[in-house]
């Protein structure tokens, strides 16, 4: 029954959480022909998609649109109507407790509210980046509360989101979807429907699989970027520009993937991803010493930042406490408005901590957002001009996007603490230009 609605585009996708994987994976499936239910406890999430408007501005103004107009898509906060859902995907966040231990929390609420309504047949997806046998062992308990058993009476599976916010060469439709079930039936019917989505999905052995496989994905990022983060550390009390060094290795055409370091980890994966394992290593009894350590050298960027900015301003006579410091970007990596872990928060906070005036620029992020951990409630974001960028003692470039007019930068700054390398082709050998 399920089989045939997919391949008809009967099947209703219901799609629990419309942020950053949640709304464009609706997104697909509505281009694909069909019916959608988006859920979100955010009503101000829910209004803006009626009317067509888009909060996620990186993935273009026309999808929310294009959504509305095609008549297949609402967005809704009543959670009672998961049962009118043929297919429901989970797509909420999976962040870290006090301890950097996992808080499912965000899961288990979708669960609870799922296994309400939980019908035959139903197919249940979790796609949030989780540690593996979360979807086995978490929430299959929580939904079998309904009285119903997993693999009998419904499917439950795990297909990890693989977004990149901002990327143009791939998007939600052709990105390659990994995917595997609790059992047979359940990964056949995952497979089958985000087939009908995509260009390619991928079906392994089992969620477990699936949930590892996105585990790794993150943890090589994080590795390599601890690594070159590291030696930038190391090369700088050498002398060594770090960049020439990536630049210089990067002419190998093998054996070489070009990493770039930078001011900490941002996003909502590679910073947490890895605390996933290890912790659940540790419950396992393993160590995982590799992981952790490049856990703590990502860690300890913006630390290493703010002592940069230090010497610098001390190069000049000056001290942090008291000084007007400009943090340039406050996403956290080029040309989105995603503030998710970003490391400028980060040096915002260590800045004010030490005494210093700090405004931020950023000409994707106005306004900083509702986040669980900081409150940047007394900020907004400052319009660049040379009048506004002479008046700091300091600007502390965090993230490289385009918009930035560097050239302007570049003239009209009294001194730079340059992160991302972007200024190094204008003020590189200048006696007010720092990397860190």
């Amino acid at each position: 029954m399920l089989q045939q609605k997919i391949e008809s585009r009967r099947a209703v996708v219901g799609v629990v959480g419309l942020g950053y994987v949640g709304l464009p994976l609706a997104a697909a499936f509505v281009d694909a022909g069909f019916p959608v239910l988006g859920f979100d406890t955010d009503p101000t999430k829910i209004e803006q998609l009626a009317r067509g408007e888009q909060y996620l501005h990186h993935l273009g103004e026309d999808m929310t649109r294009r959504m509305r107009d095609s008549r297949r898509f609402e967005a809704t906060g009543e959670f009672g109507r998961l049962g009118e859902a043929d297919a429901i995907l989970i797509c909420v966040p999976t962040p870290l407790g006090e301890f950097k231990e996992p808080d499912l929390s965000f899961i288990e609420r979708s669960g609870e509210a799922i296994a309400k309504t939980l019908r035959r047949d139903q197919l249940v997806v979790l796609e949030s980046t989780t540690y593996p046998g979360t979807t086995r062992d978490f929430l299959r308990p929580i939904l079998e509360r309904s009285g119903l058993a997993c693999g009998q009476d419904f499917l439950l599976a795990f297909s990890p989101e693989r977004e990149d916010p901002g990327r143009k060469d791939f998007d939600t439709r052709t990105i390659p979807k990994l995917v595997g079930g609790t059992c047979e039936r359940s990964g056949a019917a995952a497979h089958a429907l985000y087939a009908a989505a995509v260009q390619q999905a991928i079906r392994v052995s089992s969620a477990e699989v699936a949930e590892s496989a996105k585990l790794l994905e993150n943890i090589f990022r994080s590795i390599n970027i601890a690594l070159v983060n590291e030696l930038k550390v190391i090369l700088d009390g050498m002398h060594i520009d770090v960049w020439e060094v990536i630049e210089a290795a990067a002419t190998k055409p093998f054996g070489f993937m070009r990493f770039t370091p930078g001011p900490g980890l941002g996003g909502h994966c590679i910073p947490i991803d890895p605390f996933y394992l290890t912790w659940v290593a540790r419950r396992a009894g393993h160590a995982t010493k590799f992981i952790e350590l490049a856990g703590e050298i990502n860690t300890r960027m913006p630390h290493y930042v703010v002592e940069k900015s230090m010497l610098a301003l001390n190069s000049v006579g000056k001290a942090v406490r008291g000084s007007k410091l400009l943090v340039l970007g406050l996403a956290y990596k080029p040309d989105v408005d995603d503030v998710r872990e970003s490391p400028a928060i980060e040096l915002i906070e260590l800045f004010e901590g030490l005494g210093a005036q700090v405004r931020y620029s950023d000409p994707h992020v106005a306004v900083p957002p509702r986040m669980r951990e900081h409150d940047l409630g007394h900020h907004v974001s400052l319009e660049l001009s040379a009048e506004n960028l002479a008046g700091f003692d300091a600007v502390v470039v965090a993230t490289d996007h385009r918009r930035f007019d560097w050239d302007l930068i570049a003239r009209s700054a009294k001194l730079v603490v340059d992160t991302r390398n972007a200024l190094a082709s204008r003020m590189a050998g200048q006696p007010n230009y720092f990397k860190a």
